[in-house]
């Protein structure tokens, strides 16, 4: 059996209890899952899965929303309706 050891780590309550539910849906532990993870970041040096951030939230997207909020509240920029842009997943 191989060595084993014991980590701890602060995760929020929520996305523990989110996490163990769906994951006691695949038949597996929060322990197994972790090290499941664990192991494939060890053999493959890099993050298994795709870690982005959504482009809404960037520093320049908030100021350039900032600003359009500013226009409309001191009156400098009308507030008018526009199309809802959809994009087709296809």
């Amino acid at each position: 059996m191989a060595n084993t050891t014991q980590v701890s780590f602060r995760i929020d309550e929520n996305v523990k209890t989110e996490a163990e539910r769906a994951l006691k849906e695949m038949g597996l532990t929060l322990s197994t899952a972790i090290n499941v993870f664990l192991v494939k970041v060890g053999r493959e040096h890099r993050i298994p899965f795709e870690i982005s951030s959504d482009p809404f939230y960037s520093e320049e997207n908030m100021s350039y929303l900032a600003g359009i909020i500013e226009g409309i509240e001191n009156g400098t920029r009308p507030l008018t309706e526009h199309k809802l842009i959809e994009e087709d997943d296809e």
